[in-house]
């Protein structure tokens, strides 16, 4: 929304819309071919891209630290006496045929309705007074259509998740061979924030989440894949038959289910690593993460880039489970999630930010990329104009 606003949307004249998911367009399509709805439609969205372009102007103000400094600020913690868990095994496990009995009762529907735009926390939404008689008529669609799915197995959930032994060396995360820990089986280059923090939080990297080298401690980190398969397959089958309401249902499902797989599969990664007991949390500790443990995937606002998934999908053997990475590392099928899992005590979600030229150079350099496709992955985050 904010590369829409900040970099697409001034270089035309006409409406430039962003949406969150494919699913979204439909609806907005259907405003701008409606006369009646346009005009309204068109304003409101020049409202709120004049806001987060002022947003944007005001960060972009801010000052930062310089990469050394940053450093200098890291999240730091006493490895000597840090609990550090051991997982049961290392390498990878494949889950193939997850029963999807197993997975639907972990379905977020709160964010199945953001995809249709209908924004309100469920079940509470089903009693909206203007929006409740469209959530329960789509809620009863839905799990009408995930009866159906999960009775005649139409999805299949399959999965490839694994440990690694694990150590951080300056800004880089690095994987050891399973049963061989000092051999070099990957290296994860990290981002760190550099905003001025108004008190003394630290300036936070992943790689600050897992036992530096220098601590002789034997770390580790997890790596995961999940996939939904079938459901572009059955899609086709009700747009043939002209019925895309249900073929919009069947994707908006899937992406759900993909999530709930991904969830799933965090409890048993967790249980794994020897610091949860199955049973632990209820589904509602689970869609609001009361556990230990984060799983941030490339994108994500601590690990952006995604020019580093492809050593990802490698050491996952992510093919096994059919799912590929395209030329511009968007994951097929489309319902398919990948991530890292990190399992210290204070591992929290955040969002690395801005970043500067003197960052973004040490990085390329990491990471093995020409500063300017380091620049062109990095875009929305730089603190500069790359040119």
């Amino acid at each position: 929304a904010q590369h829409t606003a900040v970099k697409i949307a001034p270089c035309y004249a006409h409406p430039v819309i962003h949406v969150h998911d494919a699913s979204r367009s439909v609806n907005v399509v259907s405003d701008l071919l409606d006369d009646d709805k346009k005009a309204e439609f068109a304003a409101a969205n020049a409202t709120r891209q004049e806001s987060v372009r002022k947003q944007w102007e005001e960060r972009q103000s801010r000052p930062l630290l310089s990469h050394e400094r940053s450093m200098q600020n890291s999240q730091s913690f006493d490895w000597e006496s840090q609990e550090i868990s051991r997982p049961m095994f290392r390498g990878r496990h494949v889950l193939q045929g997850i029963p999807l009995a197993q997975l639907s009762p972990l379905i977020d529907w709160t964010m199945f309705f953001v995809a249709w735009e209908l924004k309100g926390k469920f079940p509470d939404i089903l009693d909206h007074p203007q929006q409740g008689a469209a959530a329960t008529e789509l809620f009863e669609n839905a799990t009408a259509m995930l009866e159906r799915i999960v009775a005649g197995d139409l999805l299949r959930a399959d999965a490839v998740y694994g440990f690694w032994p694990a150590w951080s060396e300056g800004e880089d995360v690095v994987l050891g061979l399973p049963n061989q820990r000092k051999t070099i089986a990957a290296r994860f280059p990290m981002l760190r924030q550099q905003q001025v923090h108004p008190d003394d939080r630290p300036n936070k990297s992943l790689a600050d989440l897992v036992a530096p080298k220098s601590s002789g401690r034997r770390d580790h980190i997890g790596l995961f894949n999940v996939a939904i398969h079938g459901a572009e397959k059955l899609a086709h089958e009700f747009e043939a038959d002209k019925n895309d309401y249900d073929a919009i249902m069947v994707k908006a499902l899937a992406d759900r289910l993909a999530e709930a797989c991904a969830e799933w599969l965090h409890r048993r990664a967790r249980v794994d690593w020897s610091y949860e007991l199955p049973g632990d949390f209820s589904k509602e500790d689970l869609l609001k993460e009361r556990y230990r443990g984060i799983r941030p995937a490339f994108g994500y606002p601590a690990c952006p880039d995604h020019s580093q998934k492809q050593l990802h999908f490698d050491l996952l053997k992510a093919s096994e489970i059919g799912c590929e990475l395209t030329g511009h590392m968007a994951m097929t099928p489309a319902a398919s999630i990948s991530g890292f899992y990190f399992g210290h005590p204070d591992a929290k979600y955040f969002g690395v930010g801005r970043i500067d030229r003197d960052q973004v150079e040490d990085y390329a350099r990491r990471a093995g990329l020409e500063i300017a496709k380091a620049e062109k992955w990095l875009a929305p985050w730089l603190a500069y104009d790359a040119g």
